[in-house]
């Protein structure tokens, strides 16, 4: 029995029509996405060879313009930020960097087959597919609702202004990756001129000048390695995460409102490809 439940879930999870049982096993579980570790990995790796193969990678290593950049960077950005934007960040980035949003056509063929299983079993059924769904909380949430026999406009009121909520916690996040990039250079900027100060000090020992050299080139160098390859690629892909999810929760929303007026799936799906760049656009029913 629980075998052919399992399969009826992957049919609904692969886009098919359900035929039978509500088992969601598979819908709103998210992915493991390497993208961005093997990015950042290969980028820093290819320095470090590049490094390795051209002296002793020693050379490159100087606490002190270390301190002045990754600690003052941290320190600044702090400045422009609240303490829980800052406390949330580890989660959020650690969400961006191992797993994937859904795409908008998996997203889609996954809606209307809850629609489409309503649509047969009625409301309740879709309470089969709570325990699933609990990695997706958004979906969740618009699910209950449902079943709870919530009306539409109020579904969609609700779901809107989580949808608000979520976006600008998830904004604030890449907002305070930016902030770091562009204070990243900077703060090199400053260590190279701490550096320097100490060199000029220091002109009648020459045994302070190279230290003092090392702080003022590595300084820089560590502003513009923190801010290009780390900070504000890892920005840019929260931006693109925070616009993927966004899609996915609006489409969540018209379904859910759409599951609530007990309209046809056919509708439905015909709405969400009116959403849906033509690439995305799902043909569930054909």
């Amino acid at each position: 029995m629980s075998g052919a439940m399992e399969d009826i879930g992957s049919r609904i999870d692969a886009g098919r029509r359900p035929v039978a049982s509500a088992s969601f096993a598979g819908i709103g579980q998210r992915r493991r996405d390497g993208a961005t570790l093997l990015g950042l990995g290969g980028g820093l790796g290819l320095l470090i060879i590049a490094m390795a193969l051209g002296g002793s990678l020693a050379a490159y290593v100087d606490f002190p313009a270390f301190l002045m950049v990754v600690g003052g960077t941290l320190a600044v950005t702090t400045i422009s930020f609240t303490m829980p934007d800052m406390l949330r960040l580890p989660r959020i980035l650690g969400a961006a960097l191992t797993h994937r949003t859904p795409t908008g056509n998996q997203a889609a063929r996954r809606l209307v087959a809850l629609a489409e299983t309503a649509r047969r079993m009625g409301l309740l059924a879709l309470e089969e597919s709570l325990p699933a769904l609990k990695r997706d909380r958004f979906l969740v949430k618009a699910i209950a609702l449902v079943v709870d026999n919530t009306p539409a406009d109020e579904i969609e009121r609700a779901l809107r202004v989580e949808l608000a909520a979520t976006m600008a916690r998830h904004r604030a996040a890449a907002d305070i990756l930016r902030r770091g990039g562009e204070v990243a250079p900077a703060m090199g900027l400053i260590g190279t001129l701490v550096g320097l100060v100490q060199m000029l000090s220091n002109l009648s020992n020459p045994s302070s000048i190279g230290p003092a050299m090392a702080v003022a080139i590595l300084a820089t160098l560590y502003g513009a390695v923190l801010a290009n390859m780390v900070l504000l690629p890892l920005a840019a892909k929260l931006e693109r995460n925070n616009h993927a999810e966004a899609l996915v929760h609006n489409l969540t929303i018209i379904a859910a409102g759409s599951i609530a007026r007990q309209d046809n799936p056919r509708r439905l799906e015909v709405t969400l490809n009116s959403v849906l760049s033509p690439r995305d656009r799902i043909n569930y029913f054909d």
